[in-house]
């Protein structure tokens, strides 16, 4: 026999419904000393008339009429009228296209440091922390293809006390390229040319496929001469185990591991890992958001994913299990107030008044008129 729903629990489940997931409520619950299943709340929330998908993403126009306690054909028409961002809904997956350059440049000059830790433990050992200065980007034009290539990240340091500077060139490569090897000793000649110091160039390798081990040295020979022989650290990401950096107490491995070489079965359990790593190294909240950002960009699971995904954060003792729900819930805040400023932006290029989309999105009227600016500025 079910164990009646009290009026206290149903008032949480109200309270929780629009921002949660159903395995995220079972465990806030807990937290108030009720004790249900997460079949049990799903049963609950239907029988409320709300979602019980595993990820609050990709809300349909009666979902987000619902938050924002609207018609669903109020939403509708906001579609029709170009007010509100939206897709039709199809079988085929549809990917989001990622900036792999502003998270991996975000990464890496937020824990510049970490990073050398962690894969130039050598060069690290010998840089002076304190005279680390990012300089302005790169963009240099390729004269024969008429394109422009940027350079992620430049950083001026001091090298073994000494006055000599370094500049550390990192790229974050996202796609395979035959002559790259090649165009990094272009940027490497036009760096040097320009600032006359030693400059010591990274590349990471980001992309998925293929594994092959990518070319790290460009060469121009003659049969009688031996002209050039350039050379960059490479990390290949994809060639990687996530395991190895299970126990080191790195954000940078926290949020890299997400993209290492990782057996499909595997996701969610290196999701769990990675934010479980991420909560032992008690971040301030701006870092830890950039760090768990990162990891869940490239850790989206699906219904079956996310099963197993809470399934290992269960096997996590109570203090972490709680650190990594918290961090967990905040990708459903953040993404439902996305949704709130989305709807307000499009409402103000189309001049509803400040006030009124307050009203209709659940936003301050600060946060609007803040929005508001933002599009000023912009235009």
């Amino acid at each position: 026999m079910s164990l009646k729903w009290t009026e206290l629990e149903i008032t949480t489940l109200y309270e929780m419904a629009e921002m949660y997931t159903p395995e995220q409520i079972v465990f806030r619950l807990k937290k108030r000393d009720y004790q249900r299943t997460v079949s049990a709340v799903k049963s609950k929330l239907h029988s409320l008339g709300y979602s019980t998908r595993p990820v609050l993403d990709n809300y349909s126009y009666s979902e987000i009429a619902k938050h924002l306690c609207l018609h669903s054909s109020t939403v509708l028409y906001w579609v029709r009228q170009g007010w509100l961002k939206a897709k039709k809904r199809c079988t085929i997956k549809v990917e989001t296209m990622i900036d792999h350059d502003r998270l991996f440049k975000e990464l890496i000059s937020t824990f510049f440091m970490e990073f050398l830790d962690l894969f130039l433990p050598q060069v690290a050992s010998q840089i002076d922390r304190d005279s680390i200065q990012f300089l302005p980007q790169e963009v240099f034009t390729d004269v024969t293809s008429g394109e422009r290539k940027e350079i992620d990240l430049l950083a001026q340091v001091r090298y073994q006390g000494q006055e000599t500077c370094f500049l550390i060139h990192l790229e974050n490569q996202s796609y395979t390229e035959k002559v790259f090897a090649k165009r990094m000793f272009k940027y490497f000649a036009r760096l040097h040319e320009k600032y006359d110091l030693p400059i010591y160039p990274v590349v990471i390798f980001s992309f998925d496929e293929p594994k092959r081990p990518e070319p790290q040295i460009y060469r121009v020979t003659f049969p009688d001469l031996n002209v050039l022989e350039f050379q960059f650290a490479a990390i290949q990401l994809n060639r990687i185990s996530w395991r190895d950096f299970l126990t080191q107490p790195n954000p940078v491995a926290a949020a890299l591991m997400s993209k290492m070489n990782i057996p499909k079965q595997e996701r969610p359990h290196v999701k769990a890992e990675c934010l479980r790593l991420l909560a032992t190294l008690k971040l301030d909240p701006a870092r830890s958001s950039l760090i768990s950002g990162f990891v869940d960009t490239y850790l989206r699971l699906d219904a079956a994913e996310e099963q197993a995904f809470q399934a290992a954060i269960d096997t996590m003792g109570l203090t972490q299990q709680e650190e990594v729900m918290e961090i967990v819930t905040s990708w459903g805040e953040k993404a439902a107030q996305k949704t709130r400023e989305e709807i307000a932006l499009n409402l103000l290029t189309r001049g509803m008044i400040v006030q009124e989309i307050a009203q209709i999105t659940g936003l301050t009227v600060e946060r609007v008129i803040q929005l508001q600016a933002q599009l000023t500025q912009e235009n």
